[in-house]
């Protein structure tokens, strides 16, 4: 279990994040077709999983944005937005936005990944949500970087997630 924040109450996640070096938990999450998406369609590229409560929020919002600007200029890198927002609502927001640099997934139908990755939210008012956290997988599905960030209401590093991408 973490421990972390939110608007400076504590709230608990399920567990840790995976540790670094260790491989990614596979996981199947559904695209905006409605489709199952896993980890191997992703096999080959770098992976950034941008992992939040809901696009619907400023914070989440915010990080999709920087990491769309960000994606344009990595090579060989895939940055999944993940959250338990329906994919309709993804698809609205990115729409909207105009965000084509990033992938939106869901993790509304089997509710694995939060758990499987120790994100989910097990109190407080996000409970069942996935709280905010960034990890970078590398082309053979090895851990590079895991952030949960202390405070849900606040942004991710952005810088050390890419900075992760280079080693």
């Amino acid at each position: 279990m973490s421990t972390i924040t939110l608007k400076g109450t504590k709230v608990n996640t399920l567990s840790s994040l995976p540790e670094v070096g260790s491989k990614a938990p596979s996981f199947n999450l559904v695209n905006g077709e409605l489709s199952s998406v896993s980890l191997d369609d992703y096999k080959g590229s770098k992976v950034i999983l941008n992992i939040f409560p809901s696009v619907d929020t400023g914070t989440c919002a915010a990080s999709v944005r920087k990491f769309n600007q960000e994606a344009s200029t990595l090579e060989n890198t895939k940055v999944l937005c993940i959250s338990r927002d329906l994919p309709f609502a993804q698809a609205r927001f990115c729409g909207a936005e105009g965000l084509n640099n990033v992938i939106s997934l869901s993790d509304f139908r089997d509710q694995k990944f939060g758990k499987d990755y120790g994100v989910e939210f097990v109190d407080g008012p996000l409970e069942g949500l996935l709280s905010r956290a960034v990890v970078v997988v590398d082309e053979n599905q090895n851990l590079l970087y895991t952030e949960q960030v202390s405070e849900t209401t606040e942004e991710p590093n952005y810088k050390a997630a890419l900075e992760a991408l280079k080693d």
